[in-house]
């Protein structure tokens, strides 16, 4: 089931990522725009490397960031790679 949030282009879908916040009609969840944003990202450039959101819907996500944030950031602790379990050849790129 789809659930409105206060926020026009953010959902809820219990069938997507366990009901996690995701921009409404993706599988996108507000964490990885947040998380783009933090490593520095200019919001405008997100679409580019996610060309099936709007830059409005990326305003939307870091609106909702804004409002919710330790929600998010658990969601993003939550789904973080273990450092044990990176390849450290991977770990410097």
């Amino acid at each position: 089931m789809v659930q409105a949030t206060e926020h026009i282009y953010i959902v809820r879908d219990d069938a997507i990522l366990g009901g996690e916040p995701i921009i409404r009609g993706t599988r996108t969840p507000v964490r990885a725009i947040v998380e783009t944003w933090r490593m520095g990202v200019a919001p405008q450039e997100i679409p580019q490397g996610l060309p099936h959101i709007t830059l409005v819907q990326v305003f939307d996500a870091l609106s909702y960031y804004l409002d919710h944030q330790n929600e998010i950031n658990s969601y993003i602790e939550r789904n973080q790679i273990p450092d044990e379990l990176i390849d450290p050849l991977l770990q410097y790129l």
